[in-house]
């Protein structure tokens, strides 16, 4: 059955991102206006959370409830807390400033792994000359050490693990026409490594995989596509395997990023949207509530 999008909230006007659920209400970010957003499904308000934020991107709570945010043009992840004030998780890569993280996904080890694109054609300031998925493991102290996890992203945006978290899926999205738009399967080695990647799907010269999230029975559901070319935006579902199992047109131009709420999925937008589809048929598969 098709989809059928509706607004949750009136369209905000810049590009919001980072859908995140705590069980009671969804977070996500409005980039522009450096805010994180609240909103209550059951009574329809939405309400300023935090603001300041950097520019703050993608949001995932951890194994205990713990929200995280990828500040891009903080360069850091940061830990929200809920007293109001924040924390920096990583900022730096052998004493390297990070170049602006993207999204991020945490596994139940505490690790916090994150997209970090080279951002050497809009910020001259830049220290990394290399675009990466990095990783943050938690020390015995409190503290946080950073390791670069991939050598082969040019473009790396979402990523998100599998149920066994023994996968992690990573978008590489790289808007140069020279480079790839892929979905890639990394396995995840018992170091916390990465092995060989996997092309799930290539998406060829259209605009490929934002942000996505899983589903209870291991699917990736993912934002892609764009206004310019191709089938324009699009949330697709994919088995494991890569297979396309469903596609559903999105009446923004680019959606950005999307989760579960109970059966309902919610979906952000390069516009502002708050998107919602009730009653997909879906649930999500999350780490946390």
């Amino acid at each position: 059955m098709p989809w059928k999008f509706e607004d949750a909230i009136p369209v905000i006007g810049s590009i919001t991102e980072g859908p995140a659920w705590d069980g009671e209400h969804l977070f996500f970010t409005n980039i522009a206006l450096d805010r994180v957003l609240r909103f209550d499904p059951g009574s329809g308000v939405v309400s300023v959370f935090r603001t300041g934020t950097n520019g703050a991107n993608g949001l995932n709570f951890d194994a205990q409830g713990r929200l995280y945010a990828c500040e891009g043009r903080g360069r850091r992840i940061a830990r929200y807390d809920p007293d109001g004030t924040s924390s920096t998780v990583v900022d730096r890569l052998h004493g390297r400033r990070i170049n602006g993280p993207n999204d991020l996904a945490i596994d139940p080890k505490g690790r916090i792994w994150f997209s970090d694109p080279y951002a050497g054609q809009i910020s001259p300031s830049i220290e990394l000359d290399h675009a990466s998925i990095l990783r943050a493991d938690p020390l015995p102290d409190g503290s946080y050490a950073c390791t670069r996890a991939t050598f082969d992203v040019t473009g790396p945006n979402g990523l998100l693990f599998s149920q066994d978290y023994k996968t992690l899926y990573v978008a590489q999205s790289d808007w140069r026409a020279i480079e790839r738009r892929e979905l890639r399967a990394y396995p995840v080695n018992a170091d916390g490594s990465l092995g060989k990647y996997q092309v799930l799907h290539d998406f060829g010269p259209h605009r490929g995989i934002d942000g996505m999230t899983l589903d209870s029975q291991g699917r990736i559901v993912a934002c892609a596509g764009w206004e310019g070319s191709g089938p324009g935006g699009m949330i697709y579902v994919f088995e494991p395997n890569g297979r396309i199992v469903e596609t559903h047109p999105t009446p923004c131009e680019r959606p950005t990023n999307c989760t579960f709420v109970g059966s309902d999925l919610y979906v952000t937008s390069i516009e502002g949207h708050l998107l919602r589809v009730r009653d997909t048929g879906m649930t999500g598969y999350l780490i946390y509530p």
